[in-house]
């Protein structure tokens, strides 16, 4: 999300080109979309369970295939609330479909306000998983800004949240790291063909926003976003450390996190300072950047340091994020790859005007234990490639029906 694009606010709102200036639920309450065109599926009156009770499914597994290779997929942004845009479940089926990937990454902001209660809250999760349980295809989640946007009214926090995705059965999410900010920090490791771990995944919460005073100082003039804090940054290192110690190699990995570090900035212009059309092209050729950037990064006020912890450990060869919507580039920033998974929501902004839709879509990433680094390549499937209405507009669903017992 940028702060050019919403003003410096933590609420969604049109983006500028948008032809109709009102939010999406005004929108369609003067439009004539509401039901007509839409797929509706009537949600299932389940009783209220307390997430944080739910049963927890057995660990499952993660390993390379016969032929040595494993895929992800990385949705990003599918933000919305019980009643989603069918096409946003409509692309990830698709995606899903051609792509078969081994795993799915759901980066943060996977949901966000209008759900007024559990029960909705609930509902707007289960959205967004069902693509992969429908499919039996393991999955994990990180938490974004927008995640916990309904929480005043539905009182289901991040913690609850984290608690209903891992009482699914295809969820691979381990237990948050004990005494660590935020919740859902873990690594997920994938064993290769001789059973001994090749490649890992790090899943960080990156936050949600900055508090309104630190030290008796407030952030204006400041981004308002949060930031990776140092337990988090502590907890990687030493884990990583350990991870060495006990298989005795560095284990090469990917990083999840929502908010962008600020080196993607750097990485973009080649440039701490610089932000000429000049410095871009030296960071472009330096950095072999790919893909689009359309609105700036919105990283926090303050520079984790987890880059640096990075390339002191040397095993992560990529960091990928979400929250900019309309940006999809990656780059080679001093050996580790830095990149956008761009946005697969419909139901929330994306460029102005007629073009809202045209970046929706994931990133893939194709693993081989035959690659040295495991990491084979990474790129984006769009939206467009399936043919799905890219019509800059919105198409609400009922929602699914729960899971028994959910």
């Amino acid at each position: 999300m940028s702060e050019n694009t919403v003003g410096g606010t933590p609420t969604e709102t049109t983006p500028a080109g948008d032809a109709t200036g009102v939010d999406r639920r005004t929108f369609l309450s003067l439009s004539s979309l509401g039901a007509a065109g839409v797929a509706t599926v009537a949600a299932t009156a389940a009783a209220p369970a307390d997430a944080a009770e739910l049963a927890r499914h057995p660990q499952r597994g993660l390993r390379f295939g016969r032929d040595g290779k494993f895929k992800v997929v990385q949705f990003n942004d599918t933000q919305d609330d019980e009643k989603i845009d069918r096409r946003t479940l409509e692309l990830m089926r698709a995606v899903l479909d051609d792509e078969r990937p081994d795993l799915v990454v759901l980066n943060g902001d996977n949901i966000t306000g209008g759900c007024d209660t559990p029960l909705e809250m609930r509902q707007a999760m289960n959205n967004v998983v069902q693509p992969m349980e429908e499919r039996a295809i393991p999955w994990a989640v990180t938490f974004g800004n927008h995640d916990e946007d309904s929480t005043p009214d539905s009182g289901v926090d991040e913690a609850d949240m984290l608690a209903f995705y891992r009482s699914y059965r295809h969820n691979v999410n381990g237990p948050t790291a004990p005494g660590v900010t935020g919740q859902g920090n873990s690594n997920v490791l994938i064993e290769g063909r001789d059973g001994r771990p090749a490649f890992n995944l790090w899943l960080l919460d990156s936050g949600r926003y900055a508090p309104d005073t630190l030290a008796g100082q407030d952030f204006d003039g400041y981004p308002h976003w949060d930031w990776l804090r140092m337990d988090q940054v502590k907890w990687y290192y030493d884990t990583s450390v350990q991870l060495e110690r006990r298989y005795g190699r560095v284990i090469p990995s990917l990083m999840f996190i929502h908010i962008p570090l600020w080196e993607y900035r750097f990485m973009w212009f080649g440039s701490v300072d610089g932000r000429t059309d000049a410095d871009h092209e030296r960071g472009r050729v330096r950095h072999r950047i790919e893909g689009e950037r359309n609105e700036d990064e919105c990283p926090g006020p303050f520079n984790s340091g987890m880059f640096s912890a990075i390339q002191h450990r040397g095993d992560v060869r990529g960091v990928f994020c979400g929250h900019d919507h309309v940006n999809t580039y990656s780059g080679d920033y001093y050996g580790v790859l830095l990149g956008y998974a761009g946005n697969t929501g419909f139901g929330t902004y994306g460029l102005g005007g007629a073009e809202r839709n045209r970046l929706r879509g994931a990133r893939v990433y194709d693993l081989d234990e035959s690659v040295d680094d495991v990491l084979a390549g990474t790129r984006m499937r769009f939206a467009s490639e399936f043919g799905i209405d890219l019509t800059a507009n919105d198409q609400w669903m009922e929602p699914l029906p729960l899971p028994r017992g959910k």
